[in-house]
């Protein structure tokens, strides 16, 4: 309409929302995760840049408690967000941003500073196969991690079955415990999935 703005989609830049798996992350309504943040592009296509004014993060407050709190929301979100707005999109790049948000972790656990590492942790995305049956299939949103898993109420570790291939559920199983390794050692959180949760997000009956 040709006013000027300050860019804040809450598709990208809203750090109060799901960065992980909504089992394991403080309560809210929808999901930003870290690569999402950084999919983020203040000048739309087909928008003048002069009418873009700019752009910011923004942390809604309603179930922030602590500033331990706001750092665990803010970081390393804010990151992917600045690299956005102060970068040309062509000099972007994914595997490359990781890499300082790792050495950002190292500086934050020097300095006892609080952060997410759900950018480590399993994604599920369970679907309904031809069948109606559930199926399972297992990501993470950067390169290099091993998932393991159990079906037995066990807690896996790097010991346990390594995803390759989207899951079938054995008879009678109730929960799907989930474990990311890399290198050979533990990065992310262990996620123990209840099916009933994996069945209603895949709209199962």
């Amino acid at each position: 309409m040709g006013h000027p703005v300050i860019m804040t989609p809450n598709t990208n830049v809203y750090i109060d929302l799901y960065q992980g798996d909504p089992l394991v992350e403080p309560p809210t309504y929808s999901m930003v995760r870290l690569n999402q943040s950084y999919k983020f592009e203040p000048v739309p296509e087909g928008v003048g840049p002069k009418l873009i004014l700019g752009g910011q993060a923004n942390l809604w407050s309603e179930r922030v408690r602590s500033m331990r709190s706001v750092q665990y929301m803010t970081y390393p979100r804010s990151f992917a967000i600045s690299e956005s707005l102060w970068s040309p999109k062509e000099n972007k790049n994914w595997n490359s941003f990781v890499k300082k948000v790792e050495k950002h972790f190292e500086r934050f656990d020097a300095g006892e500073m609080k952060y997410s590492t759900a950018m480590y942790d399993c994604i599920f995305k369970p679907t309904k196969d031809n069948d109606g049956k559930l199926q399972i299939e297992l990501a993470t949103e950067i390169d290099g991690i091993d998932i393991y898993f159990t079906f037995d109420e066990t807690n896996p570790d790097n010991y346990y079955p390594k995803y390759t291939a989207p899951l079938s559920l054995p008879k009678d199983v109730v929960t799907l415990k989930v474990v990311t390794y890399r290198a050979g050692k533990q990065i992310g959180k262990q996620i123990n999935m209840p099916i009933a949760v994996l069945k209603k997000r895949a709209k199962i009956q």
